[in-house]
């Protein structure tokens, strides 16, 4: 019970009529729904809970798009199937088995490590701008409509206002809708104007440090994509200001680019596409710039956000913290459950949040600066023509080797793919066996270069 405006620690426990509302229906957004209302349903809570997405991800290009590279480890794919969402094969656009490795000097294909190590490519929205329809599912969508079976009311409508009144927040969205809630969970993204909105709902809270990256999608038709990129990842571990990371990923029809690192610009772009180690993924003489159907400059969270969790309000996804330029979809996922599972089995206050929710963001957060550590390695690999040579090498001999036994690949699959925590990715390199052949790589490129 309450006595005025003072709220007791019952008051901050949802039951039976509470009303939860979740604000943004990509991945994070859909997560939080799904568990939330699948532990209510264990406790027998009867809840109503409403998830208000301002797209449509059933509409092609920009407005039904989420500006991601739609990249999900198999890890992922499995752990979601054990928890009840599998995903359907009309999802998943390509299953990448391998990666092909571009530096200055040569390319290397390497093969999964493990069956476990593989990833699926998808797409966010329904495909690119112009795109006819392609057989395929959208992924947001089909999480949306997963919630949707779980009894969630989905709202195509954006919200533009959430404020407190009575103690708890009042939500208002463009088309007039209003309601009040038990708890508001916000899974808007980086998008500046939703950010906005978070900041009436807790006037603390902070937003992310974001940088600037680039997404587009070339067409080339399911016979060429299929010939020139098979199921085979291209990245590009090339000396280019600013760049940390380029990738090339087949999806049907399509490839999608990715580029990450500090605030990508046209200029720098233009630059990667006209490089020799890019054109030659193509088609000789395909006019690369001319088959780009959709392109954005996405922004991505680099550092957590702060106070991103008040009495009845808590930020997940994006908005609250991610992973360092990879599987932003797997740091949606630990962050929708933890506060799922926070609000369901201990309450909606602040303190609440800080003791059960803040820790797996705290996590995230130090696993990204370890990951800032490992950048920092690749960054000097990329600058050095003799240690990228001795990666090459590396990575070229232990091809024939076990999946376990090769220890650069793993390394660097992990890296580009985002399949495990930047720490136990540095533990590995710390590893004799993975120090040894590494130095023992360097110093033969070094004497067969004369140097």
């Amino acid at each position: 019970m309450s006595f005025g405006n003072i709220q007791t620690a019952e008051d901050f426990q949802l039951k039976s009529g509470s009303k939860v509302c979740v604000i943004g229906g990509g991945p994070a957004g859909s997560f939080f729904s799904f568990f939330f209302l699948q532990l209510a349903e264990r406790l027998d809570i009867e809840v109503e809970l409403d998830i208000i997405e301002a797209k449509d991800f059933r509409n092609f290009g920009p407005v039904g798009c989420n500006n991601c590279g739609g990249i999900i480890s198999e890890s992922l794919v499995q752990l979601l199937s054990a928890e009840g969402i599998k995903l359907p094969s009309g999802v998943i656009r390509k299953g990448i088995d391998s990666y092909v490795m571009h530096t200055d000097e040569r390319n290397v294909k390497i093969e999964t490590p493990l069956q476990e190590k593989r990833i699926a490519s998808v797409f966010r929205g329904s495909g690119p701008k112009d795109a006819e329809t392609t057989g395929y599912d959208s992924f947001d969508k089909f999480l949306l409509d997963l919630c949707a079976e779980k009894g969630a009311n989905v709202i195509i409508d954006r919200v533009e206002d959430v404020n407190f009144e009575n103690s708890l927040p009042k939500v208002k969205t463009k088309k007039n809708f209003e309601k009040e809630y038990d708890l508001v969970v916000a899974a808007v993204g980086l998008e500046n104007r939703s950010l906005r909105v978070l900041s009436s709902a807790n006037n603390l809270y902070k937003s992310p440090e974001t940088t600037k990256t680039y997404i587009t999608e070339f067409y080339l038709g399911t016979d060429l994509v299929t010939k020139h990129f098979g199921n085979s990842m291209h990245v590009f571990l090339m000396d280019i200001k600013n760049l940390e990371f380029g990738a090339l990923i087949p999806k049907g029809s399509y490839v999608t680019l990715v580029l990450l690192g500090t605030e990508i610009d046209k200029k720098l772009v233009e630059s990667f596409l006209a490089s020799e180690q890019v054109v030659g993924c193509f088609p000789e003489g395909w006019d690369i710039a001319g088959s780009s159907k959709c392109q954005c400059y996405p922004r991505i969270n680099i550092k957590t956000a702060k106070y991103m969790f008040g009495d009845r309000f808590v930020a997940i996804g994006d908005s609250a913290t991610s992973k360092l330029y990879k599987n932003g979809i797997g740091a949606a996922y630990i962050t929708a459950k933890a506060a799922a599972t926070t609000a369901v089995f201990n309450g909606v206050s602040a303190g609440h949040f800080s003791k059960n929710f803040l820790p797996a963001c705290k996590s995230l957060h130090f696993d990204n600066s370890v990951g800032k550590l490992v950048f920092l390695v690749t960054k000097a690999i990329k600058g050095s023509a003799l240690l990228k040579r001795g990666v090459v090498k590396n990575v070229i001999k232990e091809q024939d080797k076990a999946g376990n036994k090769r220890h650069m690949s793993t390394v660097l699959w992990d890296t580009f793919t985002g399949s495990a925590p930047y720490k136990e990715i540095f533990m590995r390199t710390l590893k004799p066996a993975f120090l040894f052949h590494f130095i023992l790589n360097i110093l033969t490129s070094f004497k067969l270069n004369g140097k």
